[in-house]
């Protein structure tokens, strides 16, 4: 990844460096983008000339032929310096958008490989608006910032010269605006950048209040929760509101104190001239160049503030940037995929739990112990001790908050726990057992399939959501897939089978036949370690049927976890644990436990009480 090598706040060395990463593979265009533009600015220098000398030839009487030629020379130079603003134009956003979209994919590669504590603490709304809005930002930071400072100072510089070159006394005087001018700037170059941050950062709070409130428009409206939502939005609008004005008034600060000098710089120059010309030193041409200079001086120097104006605003989302290419993952994983045993070429695997305790990581407990205060640990997870042979089935019990879904979030490797090992072993290794976080990420997410209640769908075909964009999986070995789980009716009912789209989140859909691409999904990608977390809980009897076959196909021959919210469903496992307050009570082999008249799932069976396990 081409991520910056930042620290926490940005110098002007980190802004070099990402511009040389982003820009580098674009040298060509860049350097054609610099010819283009000083070519653009020199024939902007060449057309007062040309219209000084036409002016002061109609005032010396000179014949219409010369006139005709400095005036096609006029049309010709003006027409030329357009074509190369527009090339200019052309190439300027072309290397933004390359530079800016090689940006965005690595910022946001790096964000898909943090764990799940930085997600939990940035939901998506605030991610949209990193990864998005605030490398838009960036754009002119890309294109135009050096190249069109650096013309611009030229451009600056070369107006002087030529200005001097008319008449000293009126280059002094427009150097000395020009000078007080580049003093407001550097003056005021920073002053709106924490406005400017502040503002990025409640727009981003924005989105994520907005991500979330219209994801939950059906309960909203359900419990009448519309006119609290309306006051937050309009309280947070609002705080936006008021910094974009506070950011904009700062850079207003500037750019009004320059438009003071402009004018104060046009007064003096057309004063000076005036005079020159009524003394007979300037010709009334000379006073033409002498007044357009003037104006075009106005031009770079406005551009320049505008540029460091956007350069304020580039240099919070950079901020805001590198903010995210800093934050680490907590899952340390392999640098090659390669790497650590290959514990995969069988299709059976142990699973072993060694004393494992595990706690969730918020922002705040980050910053309690880095400011070494006492906090007190919430455990999920107490000790978890437990082994499950290659091939058998946990069925895993317990009231909602016990820590069912938080084992099998450890065995995914969305998180590592703070104490304890988590290992597997193979037949085909030899019977070694091996600490998870010793194998390459990739493999083991590869070996482990889920199915929960909630099912993420994409806008996309049929194809794309049961193979989540594999392009290796064939048409044939899908539908052979739909048919083996008996889904060929459900399939015969797609208006255009592999190629019916289907909307964001599964509207359409019901709960039932978004559970049947579930269970397509995890056929496809054929893992050797299965965890079903109550997968036919929502379903009417006769899809819950079908699933229950599917089931069944899926973890023969398999290790499987089964969390269940009701006892029939365990009625496939050979082992049973049951969970309470992340420890647990109860851990042993089904058949053995429901004879014993003291264990708990025992008399869980007898009471018959399955809202026990909810």
């Amino acid at each position: 990844m081409r991520s910056p090598n930042n620290s926490k706040k940005p110098s002007f060395s980190k802004y070099r460096q990402l511009l040389g990463t982003y820009l580098g593979p674009q040298k060509g265009q860049v350097i054609l983008l610099g010819v283009l533009i000083l070519v653009n600015l020199g024939l902007q220098l060449l057309i007062p000339q040309i219209i000084g000398d036409f002016i002061d030839s109609v005032t010396a009487g000179v014949p219409l032929t010369n006139l005709v030629r400095l005036g096609l020379i006029f049309l010709i130079t003006a027409l030329l310096q357009q074509i190369f603003e527009i090339f200019s134009t052309y190439y300027t956003q072309n290397v933004a958008w390359r530079a800016t979209n090689a940006l965005r994919e690595d910022l946001a590669r790096h964000t898909l490989s943090l764990d799940m504590s930085f997600h939990k603490a940035h939901p998506p709304g605030e991610m949209i608006s990193r990864i998005d809005s605030d490398i838009n930002t960036l754009n002119d930071f890309f294109s135009q910032f050096l190249l069109r400072l650096a013309g611009n100072f030229l451009l600056v510089i070369a107006i002087l010269v030529l200005l001097f070159r008319e008449d000293w006394r009126i280059g002094l005087v427009l150097m000395g605006f020009s000078l007080i001018a580049m003093l407001v700037l550097v003056r005021f170059r920073n002053v709106a950048v924490p406005h400017w941050e502040a503002e990025r950062e409640a727009e981003a709070d924005f989105f994520s209040f907005l991500e979330e409130r219209l994801a939950g428009t059906t309960d909203i409206r359900a419990n009448g929760g519309r006119p609290f939502t309306l006051r937050q939005f309009f309280a947070k609008i609002q705080v936006l509101y008021q910094r974009s004005i506070k950011a904009g008034l700062m850079v207003n600060i500037m750019l009004n104190s320059m438009l003071l000098i402009f004018v104060l710089g046009t007064a003096a120059s057309l004063g000076v001239s005036g005079a020159l010309y009524f003394q007979g030193v300037l010709t009334i041409g000379t006073v033409y160049i002498v007044f357009q200079y003037n104006r075009m001086l106005e031009g770079p120097l406005e551009d320049i503030s505008r540029q460091l104006s956007n350069v304020q605003k580039s240099m919070a989302s950079i901020h805001r940037v590198m903010e995210i290419f800093e934050t680490k993952s907590r899952i340390k994983m392999l640098t090659k995929i390669d790497q650590g045993p290959n514990l995969f070429e069988g299709r059976s695997l142990a699973l072993q739990f060694d004393h494992v305790s595990f706690h969730y990581e918020d922002q705040a407990h980050e910053e309690a112990e880095t400011d070494n205060l006492q906090t007190k640990t919430e455990h999920v997870l107490w000790d978890i001790d437990f082994f499950l042979g290659s091939g058998e089935v946990l069925g895993l019990l317990g009231r909602t908050g016990s820590g069912k879904t938080t084992l099998t979030r450890l065995l995914f490797r969305l998180y590592d726990p703070q104490t304890g090992s988590i290992k597997l072993s193979s037949q085909a290794y030899g019977g070694k057992a091996n600490n998870i976080s010793k194998l390459p990420l990739a493999k083991l997410r590869d070996q482990i399939g889920m199915v929960t209640q909630n099912i993420e769908l994409f806008h996309a075909t049929v194809r794309d959501n049961l193979t989540f964009f594999d392009t290796t999986i064939s048409d044939k070995k899908i539908i052979d897939v739909i048919y083996a789980l008996g889904l060929s009716q459900w399939f015969s009912g797609l208006s255009k089978g592999l190629d019916t789209m289907l909307k964001s989140g599964g509207a359409g859909l019901s709960a039932g036949e978004a559970q049947l691409l579930a269970f397509v999904r995890i056929f496809l990608k054929n893992p050797a370690i299965v965890i079903l977390d109550e997968a036919s809980s929502r379903l009417d009897p006769a899809t819950e049927q079908l699933i229950e076959k599917a089931v069944d196909k899926l973890i023969a021959g398999r290790t499987a976890l089964i969390i269940a919210h009701r006892l029939k469903t365990v009625e496939r496992a050979d082992k049973i644990m049951i969970l309470q307050d992340g420890r647990v009570i109860e851990f042993g082999d089904r058949k053995t436990l429901a004879l014993d008249p003291h264990s708990r799932f025992s008399q869980l069976l007898q009471a018959g009480i399955e809202e026990v396990l909810a």
